[in-house]
């Protein structure tokens, strides 16, 4: 699907939508308890794959309540699946569900689409062997497929924090449940440590404990999942919400309002400090979970992303209708997500008319020198490279038209019908 923005002015309250990183762990983790309810979870092409990997692991998924998904789980003995595990495009499925896969005794075969298995799941692997488990690459490329199996009861994993962190989120997810717990020792700098510390509290709204240590993290065995009265509430998305949140700052004539936007422990609500840091005119009442933003002046700041890698392409559109320079720094890991996202946005930009210059740990944007212009640019099959740049037409001159826009399903299925909801002129 192809979409057209034109440029246009913005106005009105919207929710956010739930978080996709607290929705994929509720779900496993609901998958690993005898059960449990997760409330307003986002209901995305990525969170469903990970419901398909729980229910090839022995439990069952109900959506039939539309603000609610009841899970029977398997208790923290996952099945041999009767086939293969598609985890599509989902990273964050893929290497969750896979160390469940090494919980038991069989083999368990995981795969994904062509950009899934382009991605990089060597660490991983290594950890489970480390445990005494298998896990192989069928290509020995260290990338999917992926076949794992081999009854891991714990112990001591030596891995590098610098490639994905979801492999740490994946290891004590699977330890608690395991005899003897799962010690996680760090090799490298932990790049997006606050998606480690989503998980630690998920873990804790289980019922499960697991701690920073000074080398890592460790999570003791033979725990038992189970959230307080069954239920498990999802909140929202900062990643999601950043989109909302800048084009408000861009396009807002009058305010936009975000709700559901409630304090909690997402690294992407730095979002919130890169907006106040560029000079947007924003204000976060936390206490009801409401921002409100409006079109304003900005100026280019230097922010790293060693933490927040999802907030690249929504800062780097910033970035470019702003004035100054935009340095985003500390974004290798970047290039390593659904599409090298750092070149994604450096190119589709530089067809927009941005001033860009691409290293491989940052992207400089030279808002100065930029007008943007309407163009046709490709959305890389990436949900946040199409958002961001959808966000981009709305100040370009002229018509912006986005191809495979239909990829917004990953995480904000709706986000075309809030953008025209909020006056966007929107061509699907």
């Amino acid at each position: 699907m192809d979409v057209t923005i034109r440029e246009s002015a913005v106005a009105g309250t919207t929710q956010a939508p739930p978080s996709k990183s607290y929705t994929h762990r509720a779900i496993l983790a609901a998958g690993y308890a005898e059960g449990a309810t997760v409330h307003d979870p986002l209901v995305s092409a990525d969170t469903k794959a990970t419901m398909r990997a729980v229910t090839a692991y022995g439990g069952t998924v109900d959506r039939s309540d539309e603000s609610a998904i009841a899970v029977e789980g398997f208790d923290g003995r996952p099945e041999t699946p009767d086939d293969v595990i598609d985890c599509a495009n989902s990273g964050t499925t893929m290497r969750l569900v896979t160390a469940t896969a090494a919980l038991q005794d069989d083999l368990t075969v995981l795969t994904g689409d062509d950009s899934l298995r382009s991605r990089p799941q060597g660490p991983l692997l290594d950890a489970i062997g480390q445990l005494g488990g298998r896990a192989d690459s069928t290509r020995a490329n260290g990338q999917a497929p992926l076949v794992v199996g081999g009854g891991v009861d714990g112990g001591t994993v030596a891995i590098p924090g610098d490639v994905s962190s979801q492999y740490i989120t994946a290891l004590l997810m699977a330890g608690a449940v395991t005899d003897t717990g799962i010690d996680v020792e760090l090799t490298t700098e932990l790049k997006s440590s606050p998606y480690v510390d989503i998980t630690l509290e998920v873990l804790s709204d289980f019922g499960v404990t697991a701690e920073q240590t000074d080398d890592g993290y460790t999570v003791a065995g033979g725990q038992s999942y189970g959230p307080e009265d069954g239920t498990y509430h999802v909140p929202g998305d900062f990643s999601s919400m950043s989109y909302l949140l800048a084009m408000g700052a861009l396009a807002g004539d009058d305010a936009v309002a975000v709700t559901s936007a409630f304090p909690s422990a997402q690294g992407d609500s730095a979002i919130v400090d890169v907006l106040d840091r560029m000079g947007a005119t924003l204000d976060w009442d936390q206490q009801n979970g409401e921002i409100t933003v409006e079109r304003s002046a900005l100026s280019g700041i230097e922010v790293g992303v060693e933490d927040t890698p999802d907030l690249l392409p929504t800062i780097a559109t910033l970035g470019a209708a702003a004035d100054g320079v935009t340095r985003i720094t500390d974004a290798e890991h970047v290039r390593y997500k659904e599409t090298d996202r750092v070149s994604a946005m450096a190119e589709e930009l530089t067809k927009m008319g941005a001033e860009v210059e691409e290293t491989q740990d940052e992207l400089v944007v030279y808002g100065e020198d930029t007008d943007l212009h309407g163009a046709t640019v490709d959305g890389r099959a990436d949900h946040r490279i199409i958002m961001s740049l959808a966000v981009a037409g709305l100040v370009a001159d002229g018509e912006t038209t986005v191809t495979g826009a239909e990829h917004v399903d990953v995480s904000f299925p709706n986000f075309f019908d809030v953008l025209s909801g909020l006056g966007a002129a929107v061509d699907r």
